[in-house]
């Protein structure tokens, strides 16, 4: 059984199954796939038995560092004892109500209004889904009109509203590229698709559907499309064309949203937009997100009287939920977090940096604050199609090796990885020395791969 930081076979024999292979192929008898969200299963399979700080430990007992962070929801750490034990002692009193509104759920709102600049109300729901689904309503019912725009490479969620042009593929770039069959073709037609940083391409769009589109909605750092950074002028270009336009501008900050500053990446890029998004790191892990915007059409919501946009959920504001949120805000107000998330943010890409030139590899390091993602390919990135150039074969063997070495970064192409509080600079440290030794056992791999070998599921 493979313990911190033994270099342990991908693959068993035959005859042995790992714990995890066992348990996924158990899950598949009543789970479709044997997974409950469709990017869970990974080659080799891992399923966890427990996460402590910046760790986790797999089903087969080995430990790994872990960067993937639960695609980014989990910012302090797992099992963190300031946000567990809020969670403890506040269920003690009770799971879920749905009556009135709890105490807990007030104080939360409060804080997200005091820190998070367009938030001048909030509204509570389950996942960073549902928050992007309300606020392309609301859009639509302030404006009158029908559509909204997005950009390539931007992921808002599973609702038929965004469902297209995601991860693209060239020949899909530029065109309806729907990620999902069962979808309504009316829907997906009337979300447009811009590239990002791009505001001519927007200009064009307003001009061709002049009066019809109701909401541009942006990641402020595509962290979708392996972290592109905007271009200056890029947000306030965005705000300044709704403005002109008469459509909302709604900032996704799902994955922004207080992993990167209290207040959310718009605080840090002073552009303020009519809707805000928020969930992953709100709640260290814990389902709960967030929806906060101007007075005025926040007011247009059911919750009001005389509201004719439909909010609702069963599970909005739930108490454990609300505890971690709670909790998590004001660990973030007393503790310099972000501070301690940057330097071993710049220290973990300068490293990754280093190593790829000595490997003589192309290689461009994305990432702002706690995000990082070694691409292998020249750069810059300051566009969906330049990340087309990853060699993504060497990414996801790469990312491969390296939970070979206990370090673990999802094996999917493009995927981001993520710092936590609770890591530290000797996490670095051992993670870069295992990334410069998976970065030439991949380069060997490779090397020794006949025709016809699979990288991974799915993938040729």
């Amino acid at each position: 059984m493979g313990g911190w930081g033994d270099e342990v076979p991908l693959h068993e024999s035959v005859t042995t199954q790992t714990k995890s292979q066992r348990m996924l192929d158990r899950a598949k008898r009543s789970i479709p796939g044997g997974v409950n969200t469709a990017k869970r299963r990974v080659q080799p399979p891992l399923c966890i038995r427990s996460g402590s700080g910046g760790r986790m430990e797999t089903l087969d007992g080995r430990l790994l560092i872990d960067y993937h962070a639960a695609y980014g929801a989990v910012l302090l750490g797992h099992a963190h004892a300031s946000v567990v034990g809020a969670v403890a002692e506040a269920i003690e009193r009770g799971v879920l109500f749905g009556l009135g509104v709890t105490e807990g759920e007030v104080t939360l709102a409060e804080k997200i209004v005091q820190h998070v600049p367009s938030a001048e109300m909030v509204l509570l729901c389950g996942s960073g889904s549902e928050a992007t689904l309300h606020a392309i309503r609301l859009a639509r019912a302030v404006t009158g009109r029908p559509k909204i725009v997005k950009f390539q490479g931007a992921y808002h969620g599973f609702h038929d509203y965004v469902a297209r042009n995601y991860l693209s593929v060239e020949s899909r770039v530029g065109r309806c590229d729907p990620f999902s069959a069962g979808l309504l073709d009316a829907a997906v037609e009337n979300t447009l698709v811009c590239g990002y940083n791009d505001l001519a391409a927007l200009e064009d769009l307003f001009s061709r559907d002049a009066g019809c589109i109701a909401a541009v909605l942006v990641e402020p750092i595509a962290h979708n499309a392996a972290s592109i950074l905007p271009a200056e002028g890029f947000l306030a270009g965005l705000r300044a064309l709704c403005d002109r336009e008469g459509s909302l501008l709604i900032f996704d900050e799902v994955i922004t949203g207080f992993r990167h500053h209290l207040g959310g990446f718009q605080a840090i890029a002073g552009v303020t937009p009519d809707l805000t998004t928020m969930a992953k790191a709100l709640g260290n892990g814990f389902p709960v997100a967030a929806l906060g915007g101007r007075l005025e059409h926040m007011h247009r919501f059911n919750t009001s009287d005389g509201g004719d946009v439909w909010f609702a959920g069963t599970y909005n504001g739930n108490v454990p939920g609300v505890a971690a949120a709670l909790a998590s805000i004001e660990f973030l107000e007393h503790h310099d977090v972000h501070g301690h998330l940057v330097r071993l943010g710049e220290r973990m890409r300068a490293g990754l940096r280093e190593i790829a030139a000595r490997a003589s590899v192309p290689a461009t390091v994305t990432g702002y604050g706690s995000v990082f993602t070694m691409c292998f390919m020249e750069g810059p990135v300051a566009r969906y199609e330049d990340l087309l150039r990853n060699d993504a074969e060497l990414f996801v063997t790469y990312r491969r090796e390296l939970a070979r070495r206990g370090v673990f970064e999802v094996p999917e192409n493009l995927g981001r990885s993520h710092l936590m509080y609770s890591h530290t600079d000797s996490d670095v440290d051992l993670t870069l020395e295992a990334a410069e030794h998976a970065l030439r056992a991949a380069l060997d791999s490779i090397a020794r791969r006949q025709p016809g070998d699979i990288l991974l599921e799915g993938h040729p």
